[in-house]
């Protein structure tokens, strides 16, 4: 059976465990599986059919993250992403007037762009022109941005008109029902029990029951037809300079939204080498662009590694295996959507905040004495909470670094492919 799962999903029976892989594909699963939900509604504001939009999440979920398990021999999950899914609805629908159609074949062209940048190595060596420096605040930045996320999930964020996000009142139901999660949660990881993430959830879902926030709506229901929006692309405008315009924003959002989650949940793992490589990188690459080609097809916006990963590597998942856990558990939920669609986003914001916690614990790696190394930093981990983007605080950074090592004629920090990256990220800003 371990020759098997080693050759399968690179599993190591030595450092390995079946069971904490399992859990922690479950785990992944659940603090993402608000994507089930989000992703519809936001595609059906492009006027896209919303019970096909569901489908079409799952399938190119289970496609993308099956690609991960067993090509690639990760423990990370894909998924149509946040901010992505925003950007093909509110901007290229909505904003710019373009249908549905348009924004699909965009999200196809850049699915094929990524399959050439990913085969030609074009995409790992993006990885590697980013400095040392900024690579180690990636992972606090996520780890911010993962507790952001959690938080504002789960309720305890307001923003009134005019004014900075502020906490919600702690006697609430939503809030009390996070606090409890949280503290039941850390109860379990102080103890070192396996799975804490995972039955943290569970018994804040169940606790969400008597408290209203908490909605069985049954367990079992047939999956929605893709009919509608399946192979539905539209190649009338394909030459033109708006769908440049997408292609290349969706190229630049999803580029290092994923590059941010692969380096940052992978320093987390402590499967990055003291060179700073990544296993199989390539291999990761291949099954973000195979997904979000697929996802295209099948009718739904860019689908990338998901950041919540990070929840399922925390529990133990080190291989293919957990990958492969979570794409069970996506299929599962085509059948069982009722049933997980139930779990109310506090149950899940715990786990999110604590591994948040947890990941933070990379900012010691980065050194704040000198300020030409702790402005890049800084940039890159606040950006990524502060812009709710990843690849935000990625280009950032980035911009930073390079600007300030020109400025002190640091000249031997710097090299081309790191100053053409940040000509272009400037000119993203200015022009996109």
């Amino acid at each position: 059976m371990q020759k098997y799962l080693s050759r399968w999903f690179g599993f190591d029976a030595q450092t390995m465990s079946v069971k904490k892989e399992i859990i922690g594909g479950i785990t992944t699963f659940l603090t993402m599986a608000y994507i089930l939900a989000v992703n519809p509604a936001i595609l059906a504001d492009a006027g896209m059919d919303k019970g096909a939009v569901f489908t079409a999440t799952v399938v190119s979920a289970v496609i993308a993250t099956l690609v991960m398990a067993i090509y690639a021999k990760l423990p990370f999950a894909l998924a149509p992403g946040m901010g992505l899914n925003a950007f093909f609805a509110y901007t290229i629908v909505i904003a710019m007037g373009y249908s549905w159609q348009f924004a699909l074949t965009a999200v196809f062209i850049e699915g094929l762009l990524f399959i050439l940048l990913t085969v030609t190595g074009i995409r790992e060596q993006i990885v590697r022109l980013l400095p040392a420096e900024l690579r180690k605040a990636i992972s606090p930045g996520i780890g911010l941005f993962l507790a952001f996320i959690g938080l504002n999930n789960a309720g305890m964020l307001v923003t009134n008109t005019g004014s900075l996000p502020m906490l919600s009142s702690l006697c609430s139901p939503a809030a009390a029902l996070t606090c409890f999660g949280i503290v039941v949660t850390i109860i379990l990881l102080i103890k070192n029990v396996m799975g804490a993430m995972l039955i943290g959830i569970v018994v804040t879902a169940l606790v969400g029951i008597p408290l209203g926030l908490t909605h069985f709506g049954g367990i079992v229901d047939t999956p929605p037809s893709m009919a509608p929006i399946c192979l539905q692309l539209q190649w009338d405008g394909i030459f033109s300079m708006d769908m440049l315009i997408c292609v290349a924003t969706l190229l630049f959002l999803d580029i290092f939204d994923t590059i941010g989650s692969l380096v940052g949940v992978c320093n987390r793992a402590g499967m990055v080498d003291e060179q700073g490589n990544i296993p199989r990188l390539g291999r990761a690459f291949m099954a973000d662009a195979i997904g979000t080609t697929m996802g295209a097809l099948l009718g739904t916006s860019t689908v990338t590694t998901f950041v919540e990963s990070a929840s399922g590597v925390n529990a133990g998942g080190r291989s293919g295996l957990t990958a492969f856990t979570t794409a069970i558990c996506f299929a599962v939920a085509l059948l069982l959507s009722p049933l997980f669609l139930a779990i109310p986003p506090q149950a899940t914001a715990s786990a999110l905040i604590l591994v948040g916690v947890m990941m933070m614990q990379d900012i010691r790696k980065v050194d704040f004495t000198k300020l030409e190394n702790a402005i890049p930093s800084f940039m890159c981990v606040s950006m990524m909470a502060f812009t709710s983007s990843i690849s935000d605080g990625i280009m950032l950074g980035l911009i930073a670094y390079v600007l300030i090592r020109i400025a002190m004629r640091k000249w031997q920090d710097l090299n081309v492919g790191m100053c053409i990256l940040t000509a272009l990220f400037i000119l993203r800003y200015i022009f996109l």
